[in-house]
């Protein structure tokens, strides 16, 4: 049975409202257990693009922050790599979870549950960028397929930048 709350109406008096969850929020879990252990277990930092792409920038000589939180406009965003002088921050993404539209896949089985969630990690990057970018943040993001050297150049062109 859903919730009751009570709200004021413009008749002055208290009137019922039905708090029913929106039906297209709720999911049902992952159906394959094995999937979702396999997935739970999926570190989400120290990937080892992320790991590559942070050899390449000690190489250059440059020196960040790893996962460090920033709070911008009453909202958080936890970069993979951080250059906080600079003001630039880098994401390596992987392919499956960010939805790369060269190697990207979508499970079959729950279709809808995956999808859902793979939406919501796209919005939040597209939210993490305009945060960043409004509070005069450098963003730089890099697919887990490139090119680590290429990577690591575009990076440090960007911190490089900020020095001008």
């Amino acid at each position: 049975m859903p919730s009751q709350s009570n709200d004021i109406g413009a008749t002055g008096r208290a009137s019922p409202v039905s708090i029913e969850p929106v039906v297209s929020e709720l999911r049902s879990p992952p159906l394959n257990a094995t999937s979702t252990a396999k997935l739970r277990a999926t570190p989400s930092r120290d990937s080892s693009a992320e790991m590559a792409v942070r050899r390449a920038l000690h190489r250059l000589g440059l020196r960040y922050r790893v996962n460090h939180r920033l709070e911008l406009n009453g909202q958080h965003v936890r970069p993979d790599v951080v250059f906080t002088r600079q003001r630039v921050a880098v994401f390596v993404d992987g392919c499956y979870w960010h939805g790369c539209p060269t190697h990207g896949t979508r499970p079959k089985h729950n279709a809808d549950y995956w999808r859902h969630k793979f939406e919501r990690n796209e919005a939040r990057d597209r939210r993490d960028d305009a945060l960043l970018r409004a509070s005069g943040w450098i963003v730089v993001r890099a697919w887990e397929h490139e090119d680590v050297a290429v990577v690591a150049s575009r990076v440090a062109r960007a911190v490089r930048s900020c020095h001008a």
